[in-house]
């Protein structure tokens, strides 16, 4: 209709805004722009009923005023099917403005923003856990909480690293945290005994600093977490003494030497830590994530990176749009909530996966589950395989189901990962290298198989697979044949299996 160019010409003839149905309705129905926003209110809210009677009252009035039924029930239809999207044109402007502040600010200021954005999601582990990643894929380092370093919320250090804020550690309350950069502003924490010493235990008690230390707040300090845990008694023992002496205003009758002494004295405490081992990676990480709810400093999947590009058809973040493909991520399960089916009695399990993307949970139906639940462990990564329910087809979010589990270290171990490497035939190139590449390989007995991609340099190749070498896959023995044959001519790959 002629009378709707002025309406719909900015939006190219497609009914956008809330306010464009109000003005319809009022050049065709001719009726007020008040009872022109019942019918927006009805269209806005998705009241079907109400729609309907508004639509009906829409169409009556503007065919009586002349215009052809079919167009207005054209017309119409079209306002129905608006409600699924539409909005009004107020939003529009400022959901436009946002995004080019956040866009401009990303690309030009992108760890500033990213740190913002990780402070307002402080308390949310979800949210926290994909902007880490968002973060890491443009380049921003995350570091670990510091007792020297951070503030309460997430900062930034330098052009490309963002320091965790404090006021994100579980069992980390504002009182403490104020307490610490108090202390802190009068010159950094030497030691944990220092730190201890410095802060005041009222707030700062035993359980912020079980907190602190596994979170990796303390690592700056010159020890380990182990270290640290195992001395944690006997620094907030002396603090509080050194504490309840400054209370109470006492002056030993011996004069200030002694005092001085005594205080020396502390000092030499200060500077003992035990000689243990530290925590092992897996162990670090699983404590780590315990009190942060993600992890940070690591992360178990890291060492299988590999296999997650070679075996892994999807990330966690793809999940929630139903497929009928297969598919498989490397994850690691970080709870397990088991529950009973009402229908059969049997027990079946829900598990809550991550990745480097973010987390999901997914479901293990009891006939897998029976089969399936010796092998799920937290925090070992393993590769799922599954798919959605075709029963879930039209649902919003579906629900993964997992059909298998394969332990990611198995991988290598059965044949399904391989070492290629690539022997060119070039000027200068030792005659013997191949004897050299099998004294590396036999210096690390294992089960991996060896590939030989070969090319004589004027056309010839051949790819030839070992029957006899075969070999454990472990950082040194790559970055041996990596030093020997360039880095990328020595690679991972999928295996025959």
């Amino acid at each position: 209709l002629p009378e709707l160019e002025e309406i719909l010409n900015t939006t190219y003839g497609v009914i956008t805004y809330q306010e464009q149905v109000m003005r319809i309705a009022q050049k065709l129905a001719g009726i007020s722009l008040a009872e022109a926003d019942v019918l927006r209110k009805a269209v806005g809210k998705k009241d079907a009923e109400l729609i309907r009677e508004e639509l009906g009252k829409f169409v009556e009035k503007s065919v009586a005023r002349g215009y052809d039924p079919k167009i207005i029930d054209d017309i119409s239809g079209q306002i129905e099917t608006f409600g699924r999207y539409g909005f009004n044109k107020s939003h529009s402007v400022a959901y436009s403005i946002i995004s080019f502040h956040t866009a401009w600010l990303k690309t030009h200021h992108p760890a500033d923003f990213m740190a913002a954005l990780l402070s307002a999601m402080i308390g949310d582990t979800d949210s926290v856990v994909k902007y880490i990643n968002e973060a890491r894929e443009i380049g921003i380092e995350l570091l670990p909480p510091d007792v020297n370093e951070s503030g309460y919320k997430f900062t930034v250090i330098g052009d490309k690293r963002i320091r965790f804020g404090l006021g994100g550690i579980r069992n980390v309350g504002k009182s403490a945290i104020d307490s610490i950069l108090s202390a802190r502003a009068k010159g950094p924490f030497k030691s944990i005994f220092d730190l201890a010493s410095r802060v005041d235990l009222r707030v700062c008690n035993k359980r912020v600093f079980e907190a602190l230390i596994p979170s990796g707040a303390l690592d700056g300090l010159g020890g380990h977490r182990a270290q640290y845990m195992t001395v944690l008694d006997t620094a907030l023992r002396e603090a509080s003494l050194q504490q309840e002496e400054a209370e109470s205003g006492q002056v030993s009758m011996f004069g200030s030497a002694i005092s001085n002494a005594s205080k020396d004295s502390h000092a030499h405490v200060e500077q003992s830590l035990p000689n243990i081992a530290p925590w092992t990676e897996s162990i670090r990480l699983a404590k780590e994530k315990e009190i942060l709810g993600f992890y940070i400093s690591g992360h178990p999947l890291e060492p299988f990176s590999t296999e997650c590009e070679l075996f892994a058809t999807h990330k966690v973040a793809d999940l929630g749009k139903w497929s009928a493909d297969p598919m498989a991520l490397a994850v690691v399960v970080t709870a397990i909530k088991r529950q009973t089916s009402k229908r059969s009695g049997s027990e079946f399990a829900r598990l809550t996966i991550e990745d480097f993307s973010g987390s999901v949970e997914v479901l293990v139906f009891p006939e897998k589950w029976s089969a399936l639940s010796d092998q799920v462990k937290t925090d070992v990564p393993i590769l799922l395989k599954g798919g959605y329910a075709r029963r879930d087809q039209d649902a919003d979010n579906p629900s993964f189901v997992v059909e298998s589990v394969t332990k990611l270290a198995e991988l290598r171990a059965n044949g399904q990962v391989m070492i290629a490497i690539e022997l060119k035939r070039e000027p200068g190139q030792a005659p013997g290298i191949m004897n050299e590449v099998r004294s590396i390989v036999e210096s690390y007995p294992g089960t991996v198989p060896l590939e030989v991609q070969y090319s004589d340099g004027s056309g010839l190749r051949a790819t030839l697979r070992s029957r006899t070498l075969t070999l454990a896959v472990s950082t040194t023995a790559m970055s041996e044949l990596r030093s020997l044959l360039g880095n990328d001519s020595v690679r991972l790959q999928r295996g025959s299996k």
